[in-house]
Formats: C-alpha cells, sequence, structure tokens
C-alpha cells in the first residue's frame, strides 16, 4: 500500500519518541552513568514487585558484568512474595543481596519506601502488574533513578499518553530506562532487521505474527472466596484482569507486534479485530 511522504514521516517521529519509553532494552544493555560519592561505583538496585519475573530481573542485574550491582531493597503487597523472592535472591547472590528486615516493604506505599532507599542514579526494577507502572515511573523520575520496568506498560490509551510523557520528562533528566522487550537484543533477529532493511527481500507488503502456548497460570481464575480483600485477588490473579494485565495483546502479543513494527520501521496506523 503506498504511504504518503507527510504519513511515513509522522510514523517515523512516533517511532522516535515512543522509542523512548517502549523500544526494547534490558538493564544488562544500560550503561548507568555514575553519579555516587567518589570510591562507591556500586549501582544499588531496589526490586518493586517480587513475582517470578521480578526474581528474574533482579538476578539479571546482579549478574551484569559491568556492575558492580548490590540489591539493597524490596517491595511487594504480598509478603510471601518478598519472602520467597529475597530467599531465592540470596542463595544465588549472597554478597550481592543486602536487604536487611528494615528495607523490606509490604503494602501499597512500600514502592516509594523502596526507592527512599536509593540515591539518585541507581536502579529501579518495575515487575509489577501495568495497573500500577506510571505512578512507580513517576516517583522514580522525581527521585533522579535509572529504571528497568517490564513490559507490559499500560492497558489504555490515556495511559499510553501519560507513559509517553513521563519518558519525556526521564530523557530530559538524562535518566535510562530499560523496557523487557528483550528480542531487540537477539543477535538473529538484529542482523535480520538489517538485511530487511538493506532490501535483501525487496518491500515489505505483508508480515504476520503468530503465538501458541498453553493457558496461563493465573488466567482463568475461580469466583473471588471471599479473602484476601477483592482487590489484592485481583492482583494475585492478574490475568484474568484487563486493568491488571491489558490481557494477551498487551502482556504477550506485545512481543510479536515489536517484531513486526521493528522489521517494517513504522507503526500500524490502524487496527482492526474480531471478538
Amino acid at each position: 500500500m503506498n504511504q504518503s511522504p507527510t504519513n511515513l514521516t509522522s510514523r517515523r517521529e512516533f517511532i522516535k519518541s515512543s522509542g523512548k519509553i517502549a523500544a526494547a532494552s534490558a538493564l544488562a544493555g544500560v550503561a548507568i552513568p555514575r553519579v555516587h560519592a567518589a570510591g562507591n561505583n556500586t549501582i544499588q538496585v531496589a526490586l518493586i514487585g517480587c513475582g517470578g519475573r521480578g526474581g528474574g530481573a533482579a538476578d539479571n542485574a546482579l549478574s551484569v558484568k559491568n556492575g558492580p550491582t548490590k540489591l539493597v531493597a524490596m517491595a511487594d503487597v504480598f509478603d510471601h512474595r518478598l519472602k520467597s523472592s529475597y530467599d531465592a535472591l540470596k542463595r544465588q547472590h549472597p554478597e550481592l543481596v543486602n536487604v536487611p528486615e528494615n528495607r523490606k516493604f509490604i503494602g501499597f506505599d512500600a514502592y516509594k519506601k523502596a526507592m527512599d532507599c536509593l540515591k539518585p542514579g541507581d536502579v529501579a526494577i518495575f515487575t509489577t502488574p501495568l495497573a500500577f507502572r506510571w505512578v512507580h515511573f513517576t516517583y522514580a523520575i522525581q527521585k533522579g533513578l535509572n529504571v528497568f520496568m517490564e513490559k507490559p506498560l499500560t492497558a489504555d490509551g490515556p495511559t499510553s499518553r501519560r507513559m509517553l510523557t513521563l519518558a519525556e520528562e526521564a530523557t530530559a533528566k538524562n535518566l535510562k530506562v530499560g523496557v523487557g522487550l528483550m528480542s531487540r537484543h537477539s543477535r538473529a533477529l538484529q542482523e535480520l532487521h538489517q538485511r530487511i532493511q538493506d532490501g535483501e527481500i525487496g518491500d515489505l507488503i505483508l508480515l504476520r505474527g503468530y503465538r501458541m502456548h498453553g493457558p496461563v497460570g493465573s488466567a482463568f481464575s475461580e469466583k473471588w472466596p471471599g479473602k484476601p480483600s477483592e482487590l489484592l485477588w485481583q492482583i494475585q490473579h492478574f490475568h484474568s484482569f484487563l486493568w491488571a494485565s491489558g490481557g494477551c495483546y498487551s502482556d504477550f502479543y506485545i512481543h510479536h507486534i515489536d517484531h513486526l513494527c521493528w522489521m517494517k520501521n513504522a507503526w500500524p496506523v490502524k487496527a482492526q479485530a474480531l471478538g
């Protein structure tokens, strides 16, 4: 389909602006400026959201070869998740996990307390359900913190626009933001992208992406049993609730949408759906 130069320009500009928040980078690939006092180059890390993905992201952060990094604070709304994540990370990285009881925070304000343990230039990891992402990102920018946030980021248009505005604020402060679209770090996909851009297969007329997998753990929840609170129940089973996960397109298909847009160097101008 022919596109006018104006259309192409606007789409490229959108890629540039949205890429500040949604372009994939991983914590291991983010060059963090050293802004700490002389003699202490350790990058301190706070983990916000201590589920399986949070534990994995923290493990990645502590495994960075060009650190040094140290986990100093953790936050979650569930104490059992924080405890299990802490125990696992402490076993994996005994010298790099320094989170005493007074730096383990539980509750909806725990994210602030954890980030308050950091200095400007340190790193906050956001691995909660997406409903809280913009709130946490706002506070991280205020604190001057670099961020790794797991995808997905938003569940609706207004919040997406809010995140793009926050990304501009982070860029203005020279803060580094990595997002968990890990495919951008695949050397094979990087080479494929370059070969497509070099015209080896000609013009891209049609691209399709497919994903096949079994049921997600919390996607098919039972009826709320009356405890804990309904809010905590929905957070615990966030895949079942659009406000908390964004659904399959936001949570899982985001990778395939990212692949296709990357290879085309453009975002879609419209979408159609059946359902």
